[in-house]
């Protein structure tokens, strides 16, 4: 065969092959558009939609039910059908709009800040219908924006809808958003344009590879060909070699040629839409941060709502609905033209109070000193205070309210570093899960642990000395009502978790000298995490108590359950009280301040006597008029009968008030009775210490918190004080705290492993074996309460007789 023979040949069946190639490109085009055109078209609303939609007004009103409608990618509302011809109440849009779907009647349509409508359809499938319209709409309106006649990609494909039910929803919202611009014409066009680009890019590179096989096949033989032309001598011989050197290379360079045009087809194929898809990125890029900026915008105006309502005094009803009307129009969701004087509402204020105080009759307050004697015999005060009556006239009351301080302890503790922790980051996967088992950087800490946290209950103690004083149960009472709100007024700013405490760990607060009492915790549990505390005074109390704490991420907030008792018993009355914690809530876990609200029911009972006090936690609401952290409380004996009322806050004060009278009121518009209390003026029992100066540096540690972690000498080598990992980050090395602290869960792991396999090997056999679990305290046994019947553990003794003998300390395990 000759060399233009073969040149032809391999020529025509280059193109035949790239033939072939268009060939295929166009097959399958044309076979996208038949099938695209064999579906039926989906069902779509027309140029003009309309129907009723509740639109969010502001925190006052709530949904309002407007009139929308929907044309010329322009969405307009209206109070009513008949305004359509003379008011528009405001009109959005879409072009630049974005539409995102929280849940299965509600959805989102914003502009980038300027403009947010907050609508709620009155079903599924009505809101579905909307999302579609407007979706559609949508697409047609940026579409003719596009005056430059370039492809962009709708804004909407990029935009993930959020959802609060679970995460697969938001893939389906996605779905069902990218698969709305595919139902029109234009989205289809686009779609398949993209398509077959990259069907032509894909034969581009099949041709380049076939290329590349044919180069190295010839070059190779062309090689061979040269190597056997030098070893030729003979002229006969050199004439036939030569031909066939010509003819290999002619092949290399035809197949050389056509790879170079197959390249150049491939570059001119991604430039021409490089410039589309660049176009589309930076869309894309301008989309997140308007996203971005939205999202800070709402952190912000959030944050300035919390802070109005939080500061906000308890108005009379007319003058607060007048007041937050006004400020409806600040919030995200609210519209200026919405603040009319509708009647419709379609949420719920707040939940009713279960009883209301009212001032008693005068002739309470005339009555002479020795019926005060003998009314506060019975029920334990009149108009008095508690100092007044019951203090005055104990045994103990010429005794100094506080003793003198031994030692000077410190104030201060290095200021919190400023490093910028993504707490979302790290969160998100713990969504539903037990937090106590995840291991968490020391960045989400603060440098005390558990334990001393738990000890920090006893930083109002007074109230529990003047307790122990009192002559009546019922005022006795109050005083430790009192003292178990006061547990939480340390928590109002402390958003960091305390170190989770090693099994063994202990911690004592020794304030024998100063305050007149000791405290002792030690870990008792490690799965779950329980933690005991055993606290005696020399004033004739005793506290104690088992905590276990289970911790739950919903996503937006994230809760801490306490489980267990808290016990104090007073020796000179042998009045035995129990009560548990109430629930813990962090707010705003993903975007915005984090905050904290305490909720929940204490019911402290007094098992002596039968009485009771019964203390809400109102949880925190934007709808209630009622101060933040509010406290209510009703102290009554065996019989049910009410003595006194508590009210406050927990994070300020409490206060009490005698009561005189009790009635029951009409039933109100809510359907229930409420009871009407006539009281004595309200005289303040317990008031949170003032943080000391820099506390906002310092974690917002009180004057308490600060000495708990302040190096003591004569402590247990277990003490929370010995703790590496805490110590380094108080000191803010938090990178050298957070590796000694995986070297110390791992030490922990291992420990329990080999505690594990000395209890299976001193069986006899496996089914003797103790519940790998099982493990001894060592200060603390645990045993069922006498009074409450309830298994806790309970403070065996030692301790402190080990420390007073000046050390003896072999039987601490080394845990650290």
């Amino acid at each position: 065969m000759t060399t233009s023979g073969l040149a032809s040949k391999l020529s025509g069946g280059q193109s035949l092959r790239r033939f072939s190639c268009l060939e295929l490109v166009s097959c399958s085009f044309q076979s996208a558009v038949m099938s695209s055109e064999s579906k039926p078209p989906t069902p779509t609303p027309g140029d003009t939609y309309k129907g009723w939609l509740f639109k969010w007004t502001n925190y006052i009103k709530g949904y309002q039910r407007r009139w929308f409608v929907l044309s010329n990618g322009l969405l307009s509302y209206y109070r009513t059908q008949a305004e359509m011809g003379h008011t528009c109440r405001g009109t959005i849009n879409l072009a630049t709009a974005n539409i995102v779907v929280e849940d299965s009647c509600n959805f989102v349509i914003s502009n980038g800040g300027a403009q947010t409508y907050h609508l709620k359809a009155s079903c599924e499938v009505e809101r579905q219908r909307w999302i579609t319209a407007l979706e559609l709409a949508k697409a047609k309106a940026f579409h003719m924006q596009d005056l430059s006649g370039e492809w962009k990609v709708p804004l909407f494909m990029f935009a993930l809808p959020q959802s609060s039910s679970s995460p697969s929803s938001a893939d389906e919202s996605s779905d069902e958003a990218s698969e709305a611009p595919n139902a029109s014409g234009q989205g289809g066009g686009r779609n398949m344009e993209i398509q077959s680009t990259l069907r032509t890019l894909g034969s581009k590179v099949e041709d380049l590879g076939t290329c590349n096989d044919l180069i190295v096949k010839h070059g190779s033989a062309l090689q061979r060909s040269l190597s056997e032309l030098e070893g030729i001598h003979e002229a006969a011989d050199m004439g036939e070699k030569i031909r066939q050197v010509t003819e290999r290379a002619t092949l290399f360079r035809i197949t050389s040629n056509a790879m170079i045009n197959a390249c150049r087809d491939f570059l001119s194929i991604a430039q021409n839409h490089s410039k589309r898809w660049q176009k589309a990125l930076q869309l894309e890029r301008a989309q997140r941060i308007r996203l971005e900026e939205t999202l800070e915008q709402l952190a912000k105006q959030h944050n300035h709502l919390e802070r109005a309502f939080r500061g906000a005094t308890v108005l009379p009803p007319s003058r607060s609905n007048m007041d937050l009307g006004s400020k409806g129009g600040m919030s995200g969701k609210g519209d200026a033209s919405d603040e009319d004087d509708d009647n419709e509402f379609f949420d719920a204020m707040e939940d009713p109070a279960e009883f209301i105080t009212i001032p008693a009759d005068p002739k309470y307050h005339r009555r002479s000193s020795s019926n005060v004697s003998r009314q506060s015999n019975e029920t334990g005060m009149d108009d008095l205070s508690f100092d007044e009556l019951s203090l005055a006239s104990g045994p103990e009351s010429p005794q100094h309210l506080e003793m003198e301080p031994v030692r000077r302890r410190r104030t201060r503790i290095p200021e919190k570093p400023n490093y910028y922790l993504n707490l979302w980051s790290i969160m998100k996967n713990c969504i539903g899960k037990e937090l106590s088992k995840i291991p968490m950087p020391v960045n989400f800490n603060e440098p005390l642990s558990m334990l001393q946290r738990l000890s920090e209950d006893l930083e109002y103690y007074e109230l529990l000395d003047k307790a122990s004083k009192c002559q009546s149960s019922l005022e006795q009472m109050c005083y430790v009502a009192a003292f178990t709100v006061s547990s939480y007024s340390t928590t109002v700013h402390r958003t960091s978790k305390p170190f989770n405490p090693l099994l063994g760990e202990t911690f004592e607060l020794d304030r024998l000298r100063e305050c007149g009492y000791r405290s002792l915790c030690e870990q008792v549990s490690h799965h779950p995490p329980a933690a005991a505390h055993h606290a005696i005074s020399e004033k004739g109390w005793t506290l104690r108590q088992e905590i276990t704490l289970a911790s739950k991420f919903r996503g937006k907030y994230l809760s801490v359950l306490p489980f267990g008792s808290i016990h104090c018993i007073f020796d000179k009355s042998a009045n035995h009280y129990s009560w548990k914690k109430v629930t813990t809530t962090v707010h705003n876990i993903i975007v915005g301040k984090l905050w904290i609200d305490q909720s929940g029911e204490i019911d402290v009972v007094n098992h002596k006597t039968g009485d009771r006090c019964h203390l809400k936690f109102t949880p925190y609401s934007y709808f209630s008029r009622d101060v933040p952290r509010k406290v209510t409380g009703v102290v009554t004996d065996k019989d049910g009968k009410a003595h006194y009322v508590l009210s406050g806050t927990w994070d300020e004060k409490m206060e009490f008030s005698r009561i005189m009278q009790s009635s029951k009121s009409e039933s109100g518009a809510e359907g229930k009775q409420r009871t009407v209390y006539q009281t004595l003026k309200a005289k303040e029992i317990w008031r949170k210490n003032p943080l000391p100066e820099g506390a906002e540096n310092m974690y917002y540690f009180s004057s308490l918190a600060l000495t708990l972690n302040e190096p003591e000498e004569g402590v247990a080598p277990t003490d929370s004080r010995w703790r590496p990992d805490q110590r380094l980050m108080e000191e803010g090395h938090w990178d050298e705290a957070n590796a000694e602290k995986q070297r110390l869960e791992e030490k922990q792991r291992i420990a329990r492993r080999e505690r594990e396999w000395e209890i299976v090997k001193a069986a006899d056999t496996p089914e003797d074996a103790v519940h790998p679990d099982s493990y001894q305290a060592l200060w603390f046994e645990k045993m069922d309460e006498p009074t409450s019947g309830e298994s806790m553990h309970v403070y065996k003794g030692g301790y402190w007789e080990t420390k007073d003998s000046g050390g003896g300390w072999d039987v601490c395990p080394d845990i650290f």
